[in-house]
């Protein structure tokens, strides 16, 4: 492929996970990430800041359609029925990327500078929610311990999404775990 063909963000990434995947992330280097996409190592910068963020970028825009979803929703809605909504927008955007989903948790989990970083990631989102829900009536403690419940229905839900033989929709995978943590919160 040539430089001057679009859609080099995609292509960096598609390279990314290939070689993330033959030689682990450690080992593979940004000059090899955009050889393999047959691009400039200058080319690459243009997009991501570093290696890790080939596998990060779009998290931002996650965050952005998730608190948005707080901030659209009803305002009979309880905390969680405002989680509810965010994890219906969450599930828009993880299934417009399911094919890189699953390769990307592996590269992940394999990692532990990755996994901080997913970490940080997802104290960054349950700020943002915990900020959205305070703006829509929550007090502190309910707003935090929301935002909080909703990035861990999230990781237990995209785990299985990932994992499913089924290729069971993420939106009923998060509305089945979150169901299931409302039952395990009424019996006490």
């Amino acid at each position: 492929m040539g430089r001057w063909q679009p859609d080099a963000r995609a292509r960096l990434q598609e390279a990314a996970l290939a070689l993330y995947g033959e030689r682990g992330y450690e080992e593979t280097t940004v000059a090899e990430i955009a050889e393999r996409a047959g691009l400039t190592k200058r080319t690459f910068f243009r997009y991501f800041t570093d290696k890790r963020e080939v596998l990060f970028w779009g998290s931002e825009l996650l965050e952005q359609q998730m608190v948005a979803a707080i901030e659209a929703a009803p305002a009979s809605a309880s905390a969680l029925g405002m989680i509810g909504a965010a994890l219906d927008a969450a599930a828009v955007r993880f299934e417009e990327v399911r094919e890189f989903a699953g390769p990307r948790h592996r590269i992940i989990a394999a990692s532990p500078e990755l996994r901080e970083r997913e970490l940080i990631k997802a104290a960054s989102l349950a700020a943002a929610m915990a900020r959205a829900l305070r703006a829509r009536r929550f007090g502190d403690t309910a707003a935090v311990l929301a935002a909080h419940t909703g990035t861990t229905v999230m990781h237990v839900a995209f785990e299985q999404w990932v994992d499913d033989p089924n290729q069971t929709a993420f939106q009923q995978i998060a509305r089945d775990a979150l169901a299931q943590l409302r039952e395990i919160a009424s019996t006490g």
